[in-house]
């Protein structure tokens, strides 16, 4: 069984709106609705958890049930990302074998990277979408000053779904734990303790949406423009 986690308990400050940006509409259906049915379409998934902040579970709740959706829960979030997702493990079926995560604000993302991030997740523990990073990175110190460039080849640009074998993540998340350790996403806490995390390709189009120009170019790609 595969259960999958879609944090959405952040402040949304960078889209400036007022309210969470899951909210908005992409071509006049809601991000988190676009992102939860597509999910919904894959006979691989069998739950669904929504993690969401406080004042907005009942908003949340009443969404989701106007919807064709798999069976799904929704939980309170934290003050971190990492301490929503947290919650949302201790919602997971009990015969809940693999644990896809994925940001709720990436509603492009499509069934084929979806079911390639689940294969790889079974067969090697875990797994995460990427693409191959177009930008020279630079390392700096801390004033401001450069370091060194890694080679391009070997960088890719970290998205979501990440999966992971259930044991994996859990003991990942209870030994970060027990450091008080915070990771910028579950793969980082899944390194820290060796188990092997394998790249999955995935597509330029699996934006997450942030900002109100990114809502112009997920529009834009739902409308097959090239950009």
């Amino acid at each position: 069984m595969v259960a999958a986690i879609f944090p959405a308990a952040g402040a949304s400050r960078r889209m400036g709106t007022g309210s969470n940006k899951i909210f908005l509409e992409l071509a006049g259906e809601s991000i988190l609705l676009r992102t939860l049915k597509t999910f919904s379409k894959s006979a691989r998934i069998n739950f669904l958890i929504v993690v969401v902040g406080a004042g907005e579970v009942e908003t949340v709740t009443q969404l989701l049930r106007s919807a064709e959706l798999k069976p799904w829960a929704v939980t309170v979030g934290g003050s971190e990302r990492q301490y929503s997702i947290a919650n949302g493990l201790k919602l997971l079926p009990a015969d809940a074998e693999t644990v896809l995560v994925h940001d709720a604000a990436r509603p492009l993302v499509d069934l084929e990277t979806i079911e390639k991030v689940i294969d790889a997740a079974e067969k090697f523990g875990g797994a995460i979408a990427a693409v191959p990073e177009k930008n020279t990175i630079k390392f700096v110190d801390a004033e401001g000053f450069v370091k060194s460039t890694p080679p391009r080849a070997e960088l890719v640009a970290v998205q979501t779904p990440q999966g992971f074998q259930r044991e994996i993540l859990l003991r990942a998340y209870a030994q970060a734990e027990a450091d008080n350790f915070l990771g910028t996403d579950d793969a980082s806490l899944v390194e820290r303790i060796g188990a092997r995390v394998k790249v999955v390709a995935s597509s330029y189009k699996n934006i997450k949406v942030t900002t109100p120009e990114d809502i112009a170019v997920a529009e834009n790609f739902l409308r097959g423009e090239n950009l």
